[in-house]
């Protein structure tokens, strides 16, 4: 056996239950989680709203068709605008006399039934080029879903001109930016469930549990992408942050630097675990299973992610990513409430376990994973997620195995159902 199938091998053999939720998931399971939507159902502009919305986000289409009713075409629609919104912020062959107003008054184009830009070179342009079919799409819904897309779309659009020429200095800039670009999403979502009834009025009410979902997100996107932000001369680490660990950003890649890049990178994943309570009491509130599921796959994708960045090396060297197995183990579980608090316990207990007794932040890290704990146990000593019996392991090491190619197969297949927890 060659080098990659003996390596798949080994990967599969430390994770039987990864071979098994792959299997699951391959062989039908992904439709009760991501349904898909019949094309044939839908008229013309739509049909080819949904064709933008897998070209721009395989993953997130997937989970937007799993939602229930008119509220799918909303979030539809509301992902396409901020794609839209997005980018133009993106795309740096605007110049800043042009891209600033474009910001300002992109909402305003939602209700021109003609506007379009034809002039970007960004690779998702086609949301801009043919925007009126969005547009058109937008005023055909309900007026409560018009008017928090809307809403929404200006709120944004100006936080994102305001960070175009400033780099994110304090924490309090970091969650300003993080809320612009992720908090209004989370907060714009809530209200459109509220909305549809789908979900209790508090749902969209509560905006500050809303920010922390989204805040949550790109907190850990952000902490993630170090290096591939560097390679692309991006920055969005907060300076306060990074400043007490090197004299520019930049110099935490360097190997030298190792050891107060990695004390800089746990102090973020600290920062960004203390929204985890917020994210458990939304999660909690959620009544509508299509919602549920929505809600908190990126959220446990997240957590899991941070506990793989934790305390980490790599971060500096390459990209740190949850294994495809463990990210279908993640969707396939995370199903209802008390589920997600076993998940988010399971990795704060190995992010506590990896808590280096040099480290700065270390007492602080502790303290959240302890509020972490007392949510996640409300009765007390919680079970492991997982009971698989010596006669289930051993059957799934067999099945790893022999059919390491066709696993090899499937993987590449559910790629784009797991990038959720890659994006």
């Amino acid at each position: 056996m060659s080098a990659a199938p003996m390596e798949l091998l080994r990967k599969w053999l430390g994770h039987p239950e990864d071979i098994y939720n792959l299997l699951r998931f391959k062989m039908g399971g992904y439709r009760a989680v991501m349904p898909r939507i019949d094309p044939d159902s839908l008229g013309r502009g739509l049909r080819t709203c949904y064709r933008y919305l897998n070209q721009t986000s395989r993953s997130f289409a997937a989970v937007i068709q799993a939602l229930d009713g008119e509220l799918r075409h909303a979030v539809c629609i509301f992902y396409l605008v901020l794609r839209a919104l997005d980018t133009v912020e993106d795309d740096m062959t605007i110049s800043l006399d042009v891209k600033v107003p474009m910001l300002h008054e992109f909402h305003s184009y939602l209700y021109q039934p003609e506007w379009k830009y034809m002039e970007s070179k960004e690779k998702d342009r086609q949301v801009l080029e043919d925007f009126p079919t969005i547009s058109m799409e937008f005023r055909n819904l309900s007026k409560v879903y018009r008017d928090v897309i809307s809403d929404i779309c200006h709120k944004m659009g100006v936080g994102m001109a305001e960070f175009l020429e400033k780099k994110v200095d304090s924490q309090h800039e970091w969650d300003k930016y993080c809320h612009y670009v992720a908090g209004l999403v989370g907060i714009g979502l809530s209200r459109l469930f509220s909305a549809s009834e789908l979900e209790d009025p508090i749902v969209g009410q509560d905006t500050e549990l809303a920010n922390s979902m989204g805040l949550f997100l790109q907190k850990t996107n952000i902490i993630r992408d170090y290096l591939e932000d560097q390679l692309e001369g991006r920055e969005f680490w907060p300076r306060e942050v990074w400043s007490r660990y090197a004299k520019k950003l930049s110099d935490l890649a360097k190997p030298e630097n190792i050891d107060m890049a990695v004390q800089c990178l746990n102090e973020l994943i600290t920062n960004a675990l203390h929204h985890v309570p917020d994210v458990l009491t939304y999660l909690s509130r959620l009544k509508n299973q299509s919602v549920f599921n929505f809600c908190a796959i990126p959220q446990v994708m997240a957590i899991a992610t941070l506990a793989a960045c934790y305390n980490n090396k790599q971060v500096f060297r390459g990209v740190v990513k949850i294994r495809k197995g463990q990210a279908v183990t993640l969707m396939m579980d995370a199903t209802n409430i008390q589920a997600v608090k076993a998940i988010m316990y399971q990795y704060v207990e190995e992010i506590y376990q990896k808590i280096p007794s040099t480290d700065p932040s270390s007492n602080k890290t502790q303290q959240v994973i302890s509020s972490i704990r007392a949510m996640s146990l409300p009765g007390g000593s919680m079970a492991s997620r997982h009971h698989y019996s010596p006669i289930y392991l051993s059957c799934a090491m067999l099945l790893a195995a022999l059919s390491w190619q066709y696993l090899s197969t499937i993987s590449k297949a559910t790629e784009e159902y797991v990038q959720a927890g890659e994006n």
